[in-house]
């Protein structure tokens, strides 16, 4: 072997072992990118994403799509550089996303568990909207507790022992005239696919809990805007609760006659309570990226994101500001009109 190969043969291996230890050393971050849009109006693997049984549905044809951050975690220093050098991706410190007190699985489960509440509080805002009555429903039903397998989550509970019972005060009220070992006679109303508001009554033996001295029936429930029919939200894996304005928008407009986006590809994100209140949310511009990418000309924005919506010129988008599922309808419909709704 001559001086000049093995001086190159020398030269190379740093660059090797360089290059094999990026490819095999973690590094402390997570990569936050675009991720997928899905179609609230649409379907996903067969089924409508928001599907609404028991009554009349309003022909929808449109986009209202919710949007997504991608997380890449398990990185290396190689998939590190390589995705900071695209400019679509933002590295984080990983104890941002995962705190060092809790597991990735840990986490997870609490994004699962804000999802679903997300698809809760996005019902009720929506019938609220609506103006459906209030009613004392269920939420959960204790695994042990005396109303297994009598009462179902999303029953409306309208009187207790022949009283009626229409606001929590009243239901709880009438609790409290318990005992433990009481049975108590419950009248409710189901959700079904027929849309049938029949009463059905329930007897149920009352447990005990803790130092109360009336009964436990062993239920969490609240006083919520309540229709008969079902409305079903079908789409997996989606942690987190900023999915819920759009599941919102997604029931009023197949409740109601005519197309919220009026033929435009509309986008956006916020998280919703049961009041219609819409909270900010994290990763907006990689949103509006994923957004922008699958054709959307208007994006809905919670209000208190705004200044870094604006960033880059909203990235050629029409930002519609909303605080509310009030303001978030009523600037699509100034839209539709062709007037100037609230903007970022």
């Amino acid at each position: 072997m001559n001086r000049r190969v093995a001086t190159l043969l020398v030269a190379l291996i740093p660059i090797v072992v360089f290059g094999l230890l990026m490819s095999v050393i973690a590094v402390p971050f997570v990569s936050l990118g675009p991720g997928p849009t899905f179609n609230t109006l649409g379907q996903v693997q067969g089924k409508e994403v928001v599907d609404i049984k028991g009554t009349k549905v309003d022909p929808v044809s449109g986009h209202l799509n919710m949007t997504t951050v991608s997380q890449r975690d398990g990185l290396t220093l190689a998939d590190a550089l390589r995705l900071w050098a695209s400019g679509s991706e933002q590295l984080v410190p990983r104890d941002v996303v995962y705190p060092p007190d809790r597991s990735k699985d840990q986490v997870d489960k609490d994004n699962d568990l804000e999802f679903k509440k997300s698809e809760e509080s996005a019902e009720f805002a929506a019938l609220g909207y609506l103006k459906y009555p209030t009613a004392v429903t269920v939420l959960t039903i204790s695994d042990d507790g005396p109303s297994k397998g009598k009462l179902q989550e999303n029953d409306a509970v309208t009187a207790v022992n022949g009283h009626p019972v229409a606001t929590l005060d009243q239901f709880t009220g009438q609790l409290k005239l318990t005992k433990p070992g009481d049975v108590v006679t419950l009248d409710y109303k189901r959700k079904n696919p027929q849309g049938s508001d029949k009463t059905e009554t329930v007897k149920i033996t009352l447990g005990k809990n803790g130092d109360r001295d009336y009964g436990f029936l062993g239920v969490g429930v609240v006083q919520a805007p309540w229709a008969p029919f079902t409305i079903d939200f079908n789409l997996a894996n989606i942690g987190g609760p900023s999915a819920g304005l759009m599941f919102s928008l997604a029931v009023i407009d197949k409740l109601t006659p005519g197309e919220l986006d009026g033929g435009k590809f509309v986008a956006g994100t916020g998280t919703i309570d049961a009041e219609g209140k819409v909270g900010p949310i994290g990763g907006i511009t990689h949103k509006m990226f994923a957004a922008k990418d699958a054709g959307a000309t208007v994006f809905l924005v919670p209000a208190a994101n705004c200044a870094e919506a604006k960033t880059d010129g909203g990235q050629g988008l029409t930002l519609v500001k909303v605080g509310t599922l009030t303001e978030a309808v009523d600037g699509l419909n100034a839209l539709n009109r062709g007037d100037q709704p609230p903007s970022c």
